[in-house]
């Protein structure tokens, strides 16, 4: 193949990386608009650094305000000095008529402040915290005579090529936000999107970019409709030399409009962005409900829009997940932190079994999967209520979204916490629904670790970016090597982590809660015992069951799931159990091998998907053990013991894995093609440690 045409594309590439990179560095994301200057502290703690984003706004990069006047606004005026003949600026902004509210405490929170009225910045001379009760100004900045604030620039209408293109002068709201006024399009293009990129002219080294609705679908027909469209992840129009309707399957331009390179727009911090009146759903005639304010999490993995209703408040909860996987997004279990236990949260996703999308109100009153009392916990099954009602969900181009509602005050004080009508931290992650559609484990990297905050009483918040439909789908990655053992009849069982997405989730098929069994240190391996041989199990799954997160009784069982104990009548007459349970004198079960409690941690804190085999990842862990002695587990392998059986945990589901169960004279010295057992000098170590414990 000739190499010319392969050195003008790599060519091309590497100008619109090059071009990208100066283009980000130019107006990258700690662009703010012009700086006026920082905030001097006079009194209560005041700081920030304040900037110009257009001419009727003011960004407050890290406000601070300890919240203790009495009387405290943001006022402006023109005056020499701050004084009573200002005006306020309300924040957080209120309805027509309505009073202004007085500033609450703040620590390096970012600020969007609009001027009321018309005025612009260029009618004021300072910015100030001011105590209208007591005259008394807490801290100013004074705005330089020659400011020169980024303003929105107007272009050409688009160039009218191909099916019906046609427009107004097309705009500039900021860095990100392009408005498309009177846009004409017949909708006959069979591959056409809203396109950017460099150059002279459009071409097909461009980048897609989400329609009015953040939808990434093939532009529909537009009649004279006036639409704002978002520029995707961190590009910005200072990264572009040309916007275009294009048809990416035959590489045709249907028109375009180009993008000059002496721009000087407002930063994008959502103070131009207008929510579209109905979020729009091109698979559904039935249009999902209006929701003004958005903010994302998890690196743009999850986007959260809310809006009041009355005394509801309506959340649109949308995540770049599997189908099988939830997004768990709610107000934290303490404020200033990301703290999960307490967290009274909503899981969203869609559930296979029913084929249904699901909205459930779940309280975490333990970091451990729900045994029917205690744990990561549907309200509803530990005897709540379900206070989110589903509205509406959806599942396209791989981004699940679900809307629902939720009271602000709650009737149920010990599963729910109530909303306050301010700042408060709020949490997220993604994680796998388990068999039952419930919430199973998170893994470490996909939950919020920062304090993020929200105000539901808040309008017009937009801190989006439409990232989440720019992320690229996480790779499939190659399990660990499921370990084997064979020819072994003394086991040690402890807990440790599952290894991510190459370990417990990835060799069962099935969820995991982010622990698992560790037989003699292998994860979860297939065992293999004979009828008639007795084996021994040295437990240390933990014996203290008021902590559920360190409760984890052995058992062995014909149930894949485990999980003996949250099980009820039907449910306990159907599973069959081999070593590890009792039935007490009040005809109840009881677990018999508990033990100490024992588990492998982590010494480091990277993902374990970096880790390409179990050994590898094994050297990362560190045994640490409470006080206390081992439980031990008899079991004599009955005639009759089925070819399959499983050793789990009595109190949680998908802890274990496999037995083999083979007759005397046989053994499976290869499964799955695999064949690995505990190294001579391990398998001694545990014998000596049996013999110390139990030959007293």
């Amino acid at each position: 193949m000739d190499a010319t045409p392969q050195r003008v594309i790599s060519g091309l590439l590497l100008f619109v990386l090059v071009t990208l990179h100066l283009g980000y560095a130019r107006n990258g994301p700690n662009y703010y608009g012009k700086l006026i200057g920082s905030l001097q502290e006079y009194a209560h703690g005041i700081k920030g650094k304040v900037y110009a984003v257009d001419d009727a706004t003011i960004f407050i990069k890290g406000f601070c305000y300890d919240g203790t006047g009495p009387d405290a606004y943001f006022w402006v005026g023109n005056t020499s000095q701050p004084n009573p003949e200002g005006y306020i600026v309300p924040y957080p902004e209120t309805d027509r008529g309505s009073d202004p509210r007085v500033l609450e405490a703040y620590n390096y929170t970012d600020i969007i402040l609009r001027l009321p009225g018309g005025k612009r910045i260029r009618d004021i001379k300072w910015l100030s915290v001011w105590c209208r009760r007591f005259t008394v100004d807490f801290g100013d900045v004074f705005i330089p005579s020659d400011l020169k604030v980024p303003k929105l620039q107007v272009l050409p209408e688009f160039s009218r090529l191909a099916h019906g293109l046609r427009s107004g002068n097309i705009s500039i709201l900021d860095s990100k936000t392009i408005y498309i006024p009177n846009l004409h399009y017949d909708g006959g293009g069979p591959d056409a999107y809203f396109w950017v990129g460099n150059g002279s002219e459009p071409s097909r080294f461009g980048i897609k970019v989400p329609n009015e609705v953040d939808s990434l679908a093939p532009l529909r027909g537009y009649q004279g409709e006036d639409i704002e469209i978002v520029l995707p992840g961190n590009l910005t129009v200072y990264d572009i030399s040309w916007l275009a309707v294009w048809c990416v399957e035959y590489r045709h331009n249907f028109g375009h409009v180009l993008i000059p390179r002496d721009l000087d727009v407002p930063p994008a911090l959502g103070q131009t962005k207008i929510t579209p009146p109905w979020w729009y759903n091109p698979t559904s005639s039935t249009p999902t409900p209006k929701v003004n304010n958005c903010k994302e999490m998890l690196n743009g993995r999850i986007q959260v829009q809310w809006q009041l209703k009355g005394e509801d408040v309506q959340i649109r909860l949308s995540g770049r997940i599997k189908e099988d996987q939830y997004v768990a997004f709610g107000l934290s279990g303490e404020e200033g932190k990301a703290e999960m236990i307490g967290g009274d949260v909503a899981v969203i996703g869609y559930n296979k079994r029913t084929g249904k999308f699901i909205a459930e109100d779940y309280y975490m009153s333990d970091l451990s999967q729900c045994d029917g009392k205690k744990g990561v916990c549907p309200d509803e099954r530990i005897g709540g209520r379900n206070d989110v009602v589903l509205l509406h969900g959806e599942r396209k181009n791989g981004i699940t979204t679900v809307t629902y509602t939720r009271p602000m005050r709650t009737n149920e004080p010990e599963k729910d916490r109530m909303i306050p009508e301010r700042e408060t931290s709020v949490i997220a992650a993604i994680g796998v629904l388990n068999s039952q559609g419930e919430a199973n484990a998170h893994e470490r990297f996909d939950k919020t670790t920062e304090d993020i905050r929200i105000d539901f009483t808040s309008r017009n918040v937009h801190d989006c970016t439409n990232s989440l439909y720019n992320i690229p789908d996480e790779p499939d990655l190659e399990p660990w090597t499921p370990a084997v053992i064979n020819d072994k009849n003394l086991f040690s069982a402890r807990i440790g982590p599952t290894g991510s997405k190459r370990g417990y989730s990835k060799i069962t098929g099935t969820p995991s809660w982010g622990i698992a069994w560790y037989i003699n240190d292998l994860l979860i391996p297939e065992i293999t015992v004979e009828r008639g041989k007795t084996y021994t199990f040295i437990v240390e799954g933990g014996d203290d069951y008021t902590n559920p997160a360190r409760y984890h009784p052995f058992y062995i069982t014909d149930s894949p799931e485990g999980g003996l104990g949250q099980q009820t009548g039907n449910q306990i007459m159907n599973e069959r159990v081999f070593a590890g349970v009792e039935r007490g004198s009040d005809g109840y079960f009881e677990p018999t091998a508990k033990g100490r409690y024992c588990e492998w941690v982590r010494t480091t804190v990277d993902n374990p998907d970096n880790y390409k085999t179990f050994k590898r990842f094994f050297e990362t862990l560190e045994l640490k053990c409470d006080k206390g002695e081992p439980a031990k587990l008899v079991w004599t392998v009955e005639k009759d013991t089925p070819d399959l059986v499983y050793y789990q945990c009595y109190t949680h589901k998908h802890l274990g894995w496999k037995i083999h169960v083979v007759d005397p004279g046989r053994s499976l010295r290869n499964i799955n093609g695999v064949s690995q057992v505990l190294p001579a000098f391990t398998t001694s170590v545990v014998s000596i440690i049996a013999l110390l414990l139990f030959s007293r």
